[in-house]
């Protein structure tokens, strides 16, 4: 399940021009000082949004705050299993994501 995920994951960055996925053990991608999304060892995928964007999507696609590693990431979206059959819609999210961490104060 991990190198499907991690295979889709790789597919939807390369379609994101702006900026590359890092990680060899731990898949994420950064800019601006922050993560904005990752792929955890349950090969579950969470992007980052603003808290007003995650309560909207929470309902829009039925899903709930990202966890990893026990701990919930409160500034992530889960992206459900629904949503990864959507690969146009998994790339509007990542670029939509990355906009998000550069209208932030950089770290």
């Amino acid at each position: 399940m991990f190198k499907e995920r991690l295979e889709l994951y790789d597919q939807v960055a390369a379609l994101c021009n702006r900026f590359e996925r890092k990680g060899k053990t731990s898949p994420y991608t950064s800019a601006n000082g922050y993560m904005f999304s990752f792929l955890n060892k349950a090969a579950e995928l969470g992007f980052r949004f603003s808290k007003e964007v995650q309560e909207n999507y929470f309902d829009k696609y039925e899903t709930t705050y990202y966890k990893s590693h026990n701990s919930v990431m409160k500034g992530h979206i889960l992206i459900t299993d629904k949503m990864l059959e959507d690969k146009d819609l998994l790339v509007s999210l990542l670029n939509e994501s990355y906009d998000y961490v550069m209208s932030l104060e950089p770290k």
